[in-house]
């Protein structure tokens, strides 16, 4: 039978953000690209904050890159072309990178064609070659679509993750993302289990100036979840974030949860959610893979958010979560800042990673 629309009981209790103007209320019509979104105000600032998240990236993945390539240096000193022993040093430098095994073989595999197919390969032309190979791995997940706002407004982005994964602060980062686009905002706070959650959250949608929908700690969070999206759809807004509960020691619940959510948003907009984000944290390594596989198995999840690769020689986490899952990376988290949460691009996250200087 089918479940009847959830009736709020608690009064809700709406944070309005500032004052919008009527210019500033105007949507972005159809489905655009951040590129193209963004081409719109090709400025000397667009340019240099273009730089600077280079820079910020590059900064971001410097442990992970100093740490790779000193350990391939090692591997190869004194070596004029690459051979077995290379190969059994590369192997082990990607896994202990946190790559993964299967993606680590699948990369070393293609590299040994490589090498017989062209008899000789110098140890210089190994960086070159590992770089196309990586590229090819984040390739198999990469989807260009996966920038865009659908036309069917509002945008729904349900966002799940274990605590402590940066969630919130993820959330909150993305909304600043969007708002940058000049897109309207809401969130909505639907984790009501763990203690602070709201509060945190609430913080956040101040300090970005976003608004945002709560209900007392405890309640329904799918009569949370439909309140935020009824409130989207009055004002408008582009972009709707919704923070779940991270309660995955408890599958089961959890599982209920986020398909009663499911349920309750279509009622408003059979499209909605649009995405399905699960935040990992990229730090923990191994244990990151485990969180998406977990999470996985409770609800289908169509985009990924990798937090705390910044101060972490773990980075290649990155490119064995696009191989295993072929779940495309959306967001990585690269530092404390707001614009340190960036659109995943591949290339530039592949020149960060091989960055040497």
């Amino acid at each position: 039978m089918e479940e009847p629309v959830v009736v709020i009981e608690e009064p809700v209790v709406v944070k309005e953000g500032p004052v919008v103007t009527h210019e500033e209320e105007k949507t972005v019509e159809g489905s655009k690209t951040i590129d193209e979104l963004d081409s719109n105000n090709k400025s000397v600032f667009s340019k240099f904050f273009s730089k600077q998240k280079k820079d910020s990236l590059n900064k971001g993945l410097k442990k992970t890159s100093s740490t790779f390539f000193g350990k391939i240096s090692k591997a190869i000193i004194g070596k004029s072309k690459v051979d077995e022993d290379v190969l059994d040093k590369l192997e082990e430098i990607l896994i202990t990178s946190d790559v993964g095994v299967k993606t680590t073989l699948k990369i070393i595999d293609k590299i040994e064609i490589r090498v017989a197919k062209d008899k000789y390969i110098s140890s210089d032309e190994l960086d070159l070659i590992l770089k196309e190979e990586i590229m090819d791995i984040i390739d198999s997940s990469y989807d260009e679509d996966q920038f865009n706002i659908s036309e069917n407004r509002p945008h729904v982005i349900l966002v799940v993750g274990v605590n402590g994964v940066g969630k919130t602060t993820s959330i909150g980062k993305m909304a600043h993302h969007y708002k940058s686009l000049g897109l309207k905002v809401v969130i909505g706070a639907a984790d009501t289990f763990r203690a602070a959650a709201i509060e945190q959250l609430e913080v956040w949608a101040n300090r970005v100036e976003v608004d945002f929908i709560k209900q007392e700690m405890g309640s329904d969070p799918a009569s949370v979840a439909f309140d935020t999206l009824e409130s989207a759809i009055n004002r408008k807004a582009d972009v709707v974030l919704i923070d779940t509960a991270g309660r995955l020691h408890n599958k089961t619940n959890l599982m209920n949860e986020l398909s009663k959510i499911k349920r309750v948003l279509q009622k408003k907009n059979i499209d909605s959610p649009q995405e399905v984000l699960l935040v990992i944290d990229g730090s923990t390594g191994q244990n990151a893979f485990e969180q998406a596989k977990q999470f996985m198995n409770v609800t289908e999840i169509n985009a990924l958010a990798v937090t705390k690769l910044d101060g972490t020689a773990k980075g290649g986490v990155v490119l064995g979560i696009s191989d295993q899952f072929k779940i495309p990376i959306k967001f990585i988290g690269i530092g404390e800042g707001l614009e340190d949460l960036q659109l995943f691009n591949k290339k530039e996250f592949v020149d960060s990673f091989f960055n040497k200087s």
